[in-house]
C-alpha cells in the first residue's frame, strides 16, 4: 500500500510564511509527478504546484513568486515553502503523487490525507 503522509499547516498571520511536507512510502517503484493541491470551502481542489520528473516546476498565477516546490527524488518527498501568506490562501492543502508500483508503466494518482492552513488578516 501506499501512503503520502502530509505535516506543517497550521495558523499564521498575513505576510507570515509556513512550510509544508510530503513523504510517500510504501510499495513505490517510481513516481512520475509530486505536488500540492489546494481546497478552500465552498470551492473545487485546485493545483497549487507541482514537480514532473526531469521538467522545471509549475505554479498556479495565484501563488507566483511566494511558494516554492522542492522535490527530494532519493527520500520521495515533497515540500512547498510559502511566504508571504494573505488570508485567501487558508484551505486545506493536499500533497499528490503520480506513481507506479511496478516497472508496467501504468501510475496512478494518490493523495495525502490533507493539513489544514489558515491565514489571519
Amino acid at each position: 500500500q501506499v501512503q503520502l503522509e502530509e505535516s506543517g499547516g497550521g495558523l499564521v498571520q498575513a505576510g507570515g510564511s509556513l512550510r509544508l511536507s510530503c513523504a510517500a512510502s510504501g510499495r513505490i517503484f517510481s513516481i512520475n509527478v509530486m505536488g500540492w493541491y489546494r481546497q478552500a470551502p465552498g470551492a473545487q481542489r485546485e493545483l497549487v504546484a507541482r514537480i514532473v520528473s526531469g521538467r522545471m516546476p509549475n505554479y498556479a498565477d495565484s501563488v507566483k513568486g511566494r511558494f516554492t516546490i522542492s522535490r527530494d527524488n532519493a527520500a520521495n518527498t515533497v515540500a512547498l515553502q510559502m511566504n508571504s501568506l494573505k488570508p485567501e490562501d487558508t484551505a486545506i492543502y493536499y500533497c499528490n503523487a503520480e506513481l507506479s508500483k511496478d516497472d508496467s508503466g501504468r501510475y496512478y494518482s494518490y493523495w495525502g490525507q490533507g493539513t489544514q492552513v489558515t491565514v489571519s488578516s
